[in-house]
């Protein structure tokens, strides 16, 4: 399955993954928004560990295949919207979600560890926003990228679409820690669970809201950002773009 979920002691466990990269599909992304959102109303949940499959890359963002196959506006934004359903579906939850960043993550994968209340991450785990490479723009993840590491870092990191280590986002906000290895990694990402399950739920609740506070406005903004990328990602410019990037990544 693209998307699994378990609970033990109060600690949900969600898993998506099993494509290329753990890249994200449109499917893929309406069960991981869905399944964090029903996670996150189960009284017996009391924090979320997000994770994706394997050792290797953590995300490897939108799906190359799915981007060409859009044929119209009206499809292109409602690809789009995956990704804005999954980060409202971790911002707008009343339990805390850790993320774990085994590997490297790329645009829409950026935007999953940036919705994060608290993302643990290896030393391999460079972040990459690669949307202008491919003709388009960052629009989605932007909002919760900016909120988490600042307007000039996020800038910086959309027109550029160069790498940065995990110690940059580190440094950024965000990652809130890197580890050595993925044992330590698992151990980290264990202990912060450990210790929200063991907290008082109403203040985690509270302290969650307050971080998010002056987002009300995203499901509209979102919205209005998903129609942006769906009409670019239909532009010429962006259709060569997308392909000559695929070439590279598979001739790599």
């Amino acid at each position: 399955m693209p998307v699994s979920s378990t609970v033990s002691h109060h600690i949900a466990s969600v898993t998506f993954g099993g494509t290329k990269g753990n890249s994200l599909p449109g499917e893929l992304l309406d069960e991981l928004a869905s399944t964090i959102e029903s996670t996150a109303q189960r009284s017996d949940v009391r924090v979320i560990i997000l994770r994706s499959d394997g050792d290797g890359p953590f995300c490897a963002g939108a799906s190359f295949d799915e981007l060409l196959s859009i044929a119209d506006e009206s499809t292109g934004k409602r690809f789009f919207l995956g990704f804005a359903r999954v980060i409202l579906a971790m911002t707008q939850a009343q339990k805390p979600i850790v993320v774990r960043v085994q590997g490297k993550a790329v645009g829409g994968g950026v935007g999953i560890v940036a919705a994060a209340d608290y993302a643990i991450a290896t030393r391999s785990a460079s972040v990459r926003l690669s949307e202008l490479a491919v003709g388009i723009g960052p629009f989605v993840v932007g909002p919760v990228i900016e909120h988490k590491i600042g307007r000039g870092a996020y800038g910086a990191m959309s027109l550029d679409a160069d790498w940065r280590d995990a110690d940059w986002a580190e440094r950024h906000g965000l990652y809130a820690a890197v580890k050595g290895s993925i044992p330590e990694l698992d151990s980290a990402v264990a202990t912060c669970a450990a210790n929200l399950g063991a907290a008082n739920p109403d203040a985690v609740a509270r302290i969650k809201r307050t971080v998010w506070a002056g987002t009300e406005n995203w499901p509209s903004l979102l919205d209005e950002r998903a129609a942006m990328s769906g009409a670019l990602v239909l532009s010429e410019f962006a259709r060569k773009s997308i392909r000559a990037f695929q070439t590279r990544k598979t001739a790599g």
